[in-house]
C-alpha cells in the first residue's frame, strides 16, 4: 500500500457499476453506470449517467448499494490501486499509464501532461510530499466523515417550494426536509448543519419577506410555524455538546448576519412588542428590572444567537447526563438552587426553556440516554418548586388574599413558547417508555430494569433511579404535561403568539387524551389539582390570578372529564374554579407583573389586543356546558354550575347556547324532562333576554321564540311569569307578536293540557300584557293587542280607545287602514269607519302617484263609507278630495261612486229604496270637480319635460280625462275649451299638437 504522507486525506472508498433499468410501455430498456464513493459506512459522492436530480439519490445509486450490501460475495474486491502499482516493474506501469491515457483520452490527457511536467520539476509542490493519495483506500481514522450532499438540488428544491406558496403540499415537503435535518443530527452526520444552513439561505432570500414588510402583513400560519422549526432547529445545532469551537463561531457569524437583516422574521410574529431576553436570564435577580424599550427586536435566530453562550462544561451537569448513580445523600436540602434534592437526587436550575433546549439538543444528536437523565433532572427540580412555591405562598396567603393581589413570576410561559420546553420534556419521557420495539433504540444501561410486559402501546417501566415508589417515565411525561397545561402564564402579544398558545395547549391535552388513565395516573392527577387550586400566583387555577393570564378554560375541561369517574368533588372544584374570564371584568386585580416597565403599557383596557378572544370565550362556554351535561339530576351542583356562567360568561350568545344544550340534555327522547336542568335552561334564558333587550342582536328573533318553547316545557307558572315581567325581558312588539301569541295558541294549550281555570288566568295575563304593551308601542301593538283581548268584551273596548288616542298622533295611514280593515272584518263596519276617517286625514298623494300602495285602502274606504249609507260617503268624501290630487284614483272613485245607490245593504240585509246620487249636487259634485282639476293639473305638470316617446301615452290619458269631463252636465264645453287651451300654451310642440287635432278636433 502507498505511504500517503502529507498529502490531503484521500476521497474514499470506490463502488462502480452498471444497473439496468427494464424497458415499459413507453421507454426502452436503460443502462447506467453509476460510481459511488463511501467511507466508513457513510456515501460521500455519487455519480449517476441517468442524469435525474434531487435532494436524494436515483433509484439507480440506491439499487447499486443495495447490491452490495445484500450481495457482497458477488462484487469482485480490488487491493486499493497504490497496493497494485507497487507490485509493478516500470514497464508495466508505464503500459499502465499510457492505456490508461489512450482509453480517456479526451478527459485526461491534459491532467496528464501537467502532472508530468510538475513531477519532472524538482521545485515543483508535488515533489515536496512523499507518497500519494489513493481514492481507493479509504480515510484515517480522525479525518471528518459526511454523507455526500447535493447541494445546488437542495437550494433548486427548497426554492420551489417556497414558490409554490404554500399550495401543492409544499409545506409537507419543506417540513420532510426538515424532519431529514434532524435525522441527519441523529445520526452525527455532519451535512446536517450544512444543510439546514443552505435551507435557511433559501427562506431568507424568499422575496415574500420584503413584500410582507413593506405591506404590513402578516404571514400565513402555516410559513410561520415552518420559521419556527428553523429557529428551533438552528437552536439545537449550536447546541450540539460535541461541537468544535471553531464550528460553534461559524454558525454565530452566519446566524448575526442572518439577524440583522431587516426582513428576517421576528419571533412573535407580529413586528411588535418585545419581552426581555429570557433565554439565559432567571426570572428574579438583578437584572430583572432593566427596561427593554432600546432593545433590538428578538427574531427567529436570537434565541439560537445566545444559545451559542451556552456551554457543557457545568461539572455538575456532566455527572447527571453521564451516570444514573450520581446522588449526594449527605446533601442538605436548603438552599433555593441547591444541586441535590432531600433525597439526594440531582436538580438542574436553568431556566426552563434553556433547560429543555439542552435536553432536544442530545435528543437530536443522538444522545437519548442523557436527554432522558436530563428530563428527569429538571421535572425532579420542577417539582421541588412546586412544593417550595406552595409552602411559600401558605405563609403570604392571608395576606395577598386580603389585598387581592397576585403576580406572574413568568412573563414567559412553557405551553406556546418558542422552544416548547414542556413538549420536549413530555416526548422525551414518553420515548423512554414506548414498547413497540423489543429494544429502545440508545437505552440498553436501562434494560434490566424495565418491565417485558407488552400489552399497553405506553408501560409504566419499573423505576429508574431518580423516580419514586411506583413511579414510571409515563407518570412522569403526566405529570411534567399537567405541570405545564397549569402555570399562570401572561398572555403575550399578537395575533400569531396568542393562536400558538391556543394551538400548542390543544395538541399537549391531545397527546394526554391517548393515554389511558389507570390508578397511578389518577393519583398524579388529583395530585396536581389539588395543588393547582392551593398553589397561588405560580397557578393558572390559584385563588387569585392576573386579569391578564392565559384562561385555564380548555385544560380544565380535560381535567375535569379525567377527574370526574374517580373524584367528583375535585373535578368540579377544579372546572368552577377555571370558568373565570377576569380580562373581561373591570373590577380584576391587575396585580403585579414583576416588571414595573411592562404594567403601564399592558394593562389599561387590553382585552380588545386579546386576538383569540372569541375562541377563549367558546372554550369557556364549552367547559360550561361539559359540567352541566355531567350534573344533570345534581340540583346542587347544577344551581353552583348556574351560578358560575351568570358570573363568568360576558357573551350572550354563549349564553344562549348553554341555554339550549341544558333544553337539549334535560329533555331527552329516552326520559322523563329533568325539571331542575330545564329551570337552568329557562333561567340562562331569561339572562339572555335581559341581555340583549337593548342592544341589537341578529339572532333575537329566534332567542324569544326559543325562550316560550323552554317556558312552555318547565310549565303555565313559568308562562305566566315572564307575561307578568314582560317589559324586563322584550320589547312591546315582541311580547304581543311573539310571547302572548304563542301562549294564547291552540298548540300551547294542548300541549300544557290545561282545564278551563287555567287557560282564563293564562289568557287574562296575555289581555293585561297586551293592552300595557299597546299604550307604550300603539304603532306596532294595536293590532295584536286587539287580536289577543277579543274574547273580553272590556279589553277590546280600551284597546279600541288606546288605538283612537294614538291615532291622531302616533300612528300612520297604513297601521291606521290595517286596523279598520280588522274592524270591518270582525264586523265593526262603524269603528272600522271612523278609523279609516283617521287614516285619510294622514294620507297625501300627489299627481303622479298612480300606482302607491295606499290606493287600494283609499278605494276600501270609499267603497265601506258607500255602503254605510249617503251621510258617510258625503263625510269621507271632503277628505278623499283634500289628501288625494292623482286623477286616475278619484275618476275610479266617482265612477264607483255613481254605479251603486250608498247604503244599498241595510242593517237587516233588506234592499234600500234610495236612488242614485246626483253629480250635479253635493258630495258627487264636490268629487267630479276635483277629478277635473286634477286631470287639468296632471296635463300641466306632464307637458312640462314630456319627450316624444311618451307623446302616445298622453293622448290616452287625455282620453281618460275626456270621459271624467263629459260626466258633467257641461263637461263637453268644458273638455273643448281645455284642449283649446292647451293648443295654444303649448303651440311650440307642434307634433303632440298635431296629434290632439287629430283625435280631440
Amino acid at each position: 500500500m502507498a505511504e500517503r504522507g502529507q498529502q490531503p486525506p484521500p476521497a474514499s472508498f470506490h463502488l462502480s457499476g452498471t444497473v439496468t433499468e427494464p424497458a415499459i410501455q413507453s421507454e426502452p430498456e436503460a443502462i447506467c453506470n453509476v460510481a459511488i464513493s463511501f467511507d466508513r459506512c457513510k456515501i460521500t459522492s455519487v455519480t449517476c449517467s441517468c442524469g435525474n436530480k434531487d435532494i436524494f439519490y436515483c433509484a439507480h445509486v440506491v439499487a447499486l448499494s443495495l447490491y452490495r450490501i445484500r450481495k457482497p460475495d458477488q462484487v469482485k474486491l480490488h487491493l486499493p490501486i497504490s497496493e497494485t502499482l507497487f507490485q509493478m516493474n516500470r514497464d508495466q506501469l508505464q503500459k499502465f499509464v499510457q492505456y490508461l491515457i489512450t482509453v480517456h483520452h479526451t478527459e485526461v490527457l491534459p491532467t496528464a501532461q501537467k502532472l508530468a511536467d510538475e513531477i519532472l520539476s524538482q521545485n515543483s509542490e508535488i515533489n515536496q510530499v512523499h507518497g500519494a493519495p489513493d481514492p481507493t483506500a479509504g480515510a484515517s481514522i480522525d479525518d471528518e466523515n459526511c454523507w455526500h450532499l447535493d447541494e445546488e438540488q437542495v437550494q433548486e428544491q427548497v426554492k420551489l417550494f417556497l414558490s409554490q406558496g404554500g399550495y401543492h403540499g409544499s409545506g409537507k415537503q419543506l417540513n420532510l426536509l426538515f424532519a431529514k435535518v434532524r435525522e441527519m443530527l441523529k445520526m452525527r452526520d455532519s451535512n446536517g448543519a450544512r444543510m439546514l444552513t443552505l435551507i435557511t439561505e433559501q427562506f431568507m432570500a424568499d422575496p415574500r419577506l420584503s413584500l410582507w414588510r413593506q405591506q404590513g402583513t402578516a404571514m400565513t400560519d402555516k410559513y410561520r410555524q415552518l420559521w419556527d422549526e428553523l429557529g428551533a432547529l438552528w437552536m439545537c445545532i449550536v447546541l450540539n455538546p460535541h461541537c468544535k469551537l471553531e464550528q460553534k463561531a461559524s454558525w454565530l457569524k452566519q446566524l448575526k448576519k442572518w439577524n440583522s437583516v431587516d426582513v428576517c422574521p421576528w419571533e412573535d410574529g407580529n413586528h411588535g412588542s418585545e419581552l426581555p431576553n429570557l433565554t439565559n436570564a432567571l426570572p428574579q435577580g438583578a437584572n430583572a428590572n432593566q427596561d427593554s424599550s432600546n432593545r433590538p427586536h428578538r427574531t427567529v435566530f436570537t434565541r439560537a444567537i445566545e444559545a451559542c453562550d451556552l456551554h457543557w462544561q457545568d461539572s455538575h451537569l456532566q455527572h447527571i447526563i453521564s451516570s444514573d448513580l450520581y446522588t449526594n445523600y449527605c446533601y442538605h436540602d436548603d438552599t433555593e438552587n441547591s444541586l441535590f434534592d432531600s433525597r439526594g437526587w440531582p436538580l438542574w436550575h436553568e431556566h426552563v426553556p434553556t433547560a429543555c433546549a439542552r435536553v432536544d439538543a442530545l435528543r437530536s444528536h443522538g444522545y437519548p440516554r442523557e436527554a432522558l437523565r436530563l428530563a428527569i433532572a429538571i421535572v425532579n427540580t420542577l417539582r421541588r418548586q412546586q412544593q417550595k412555591q406552595l409552602e411559600m405562598f401558605r405563609t403570604q396567603r392571608k395576606e395577598l388574599l386580603h389585598k387581592s393581589i397576585t403576580s406572574i413570576t413568568n412573563l414567559e410561559g412553557w405551553v406556546g413558547h418558542p422552544l416548547d420546553p414542556v413538549g420536549t420534556l413530555f416526548s422525551s419521557l414518553m420515548e423512554a417508555c414506548h414498547t413497540e420495539d423489543e429494544n429502545f433504540p440508545g437505552f440498553s444501561d436501562f434494560t434490566e430494569n424495565m418491565g417485558q410486559c407488552k400489552s399497553l402501546e405506553y408501560q409504566h417501566l419499573p423505576a429508574h433511579k431518580f423516580l419514586e415508589e411506583g413511579e414510571s417515565y409515563l407518570t412522569l411525561a403526566v405529570e411534567v404535561a399537567l405541570i405545564g397545561l397549569g402555570q399562570q402564564r401572561i398572555m403575550p402579544d399578537g395575533l400569531y403568539t396568542q393562536e400558538k398558545v391556543c394551538r400548542n395547549e390543544e395538541q399537549l391535552i391531545s397527546k394526554l387524551q391517548e393515554i389511558e388513565l389507570d390508578d397511578t395516573l389518577v393519583k398524579i392527577f388529583r395530585k396536581q389539582a389539588v395543588f393547582l387550586l392551593e398553589a397561588g400566583p405560580y397557578s393558572g387555577l390559584g385563588e387569585i390570578i392576573h386579569r391578564e393570564s392565559v384562561p385555564m378554560h380548555t385544560f380544565a375541561k380535560y381535567l375535569f372529564t379525567s377527574l370526574l369517574p374517580h373524584d367528583a368533588e375535585l373535578a368540579y372544584r377544579i372546572a368552577l374554579r377555571a370558568m373565570r374570564l377576569l380580562v373581561l371584568e373591570s373590577t380584576a386585580p391587575t396585580g403585579d407583573l414583576t416588571r414595573p416597565h411592562h404594567i403601564a403599557s399592558v394593562v389599561p383596557n387590553r382585552y380588545p389586543r386579546w386576538f383569540t378572544l372569541s375562541h377563549i370565550e367558546s372554550q369557556q362556554c364549552e367547559l360550561a356546558s361539559t359540567m352541566l351535561t355531567a350534573a344533570k339530576g345534581d340540583v346542587r351542583r347544577l344551581e353552583t354550575v348556574l351560578e358560575s356562567i351568570q358570573k363568568n360568561i360576558h357573551s350572550s350568545s354563549h349564553i344562549f347556547k348553554l341555554a339550549q344544550d341544558a333544553f337539549k340534555i334535560a329533555t331527552l327522547m329516552d326520559s322523563l324532562p329533568d325539571i331542575t336542568l330545564l329551570k337552568v335552561s329557562l333561567e340562562l334564558g331569561l339572562q339572555v333576554m335581559r341581555m340583549t333587550l337593548s342592544t341589537l342582536n341578529w339572532r333575537r328573533r329566534e332567542m324569544v321564540r326559543w325562550l316560550v318553547t323552554c317556558a312552555t316545557e318547565v310549565g303555565v307558572y313559568a308562562l305566566d311569569s315572564i307575561m307578568q315581567s314582560w317589559f324586563t325581558l322584550f320589547t312591546p312588539t315582541e311580547a304581543t307578536s311573539i310571547v302572548a301569541t304563542t301562549v294564547m295558541s291552540n298548540s300551547t294549550i294542548v300541549r300544557l293540557h290545561l282545564d278551563c281555570h287555567q287557560q282564563e288566568k293564562l289568557a287574562s295575563s296575555a289581555r293585561t300584557l297586551a293592552l300595557q304593551c299597546a299604550m307604550k308601542d300603539p304603532q306596532n301593538c294595536a293590532l295584536s293587542a286587539l287580536t289577543l283581548c277579543e274574547k273580553d268584551h272590556i279589553a277590546f273596548e280600551t284597546a279600541y280607545q288606546i288605538v283612537l288616542d294614538a291615532a291622531t298622533t302616533g300612528m300612520s295611514y297604513t297601521q291606521l287602514f290595517t286596523i279598520a280593515r280588522y274592524m270591518e272584518h270582525r264586523g265593526y263596519p262603524m269603528r272600522a269607519y271612523k278609523l279609516a276617517t283617521l287614516a285619510m286625514t294622514h294620507l297625501n298623494l300627489s299627481y303622479n302617484q298612480d300606482t302607491h300602495p295606499a290606493i287600494n285602502d283609499v278605494l276600501w274606504a270609499c267603497a265601506l263609507s258607500h255602503s254605510l249609507g249617503k251621510n258617510e260617503l258625503a263625510a269621507i268624501i271632503p277628505l278623499v278630495v283634500k289628501s288625494v290630487k292623482c286623477a286616475t284614483v278619484l275618476s275610479d272613485i266617482l265612477r264607483r261612486c255613481t254605479l251603486t245607490t250608498p247604503g244599498m245593504v241595510g242593517l237587516h240585509g233588506r234592499r234600500n229604496s234610495g236612488k242614485l246620487m246626483s253629480l250635479d249636487k253635493a258630495p258627487l259634485r264636490q268629487l267630479l270637480d276635483a277629478t277635473i282639476g286634477a286631470y287639468i293639473n296632471t296635463t300641466h305638470s306632464r307637458l312640462t319635460h314630456i319627450s316624444p316617446r311618451h307623446y302616445s301615452e298622453f293622448i290616452e290619458f287625455l282620453s281618460k280625462a275626456r270621459e271624467t269631463f263629459l260626466m258633467a252636465h257641461d263637461g263637453h264645453i268644458q273638455f273643448t275649451q281645455f284642449i283649446d287651451n292647451l293648443k295654444q300654451i303649448y303651440k311650440g310642440k307642434k307634433k303632440l299638437m298635431m296629434l290632439v287635432r287629430e283625435r280631440f278636433g
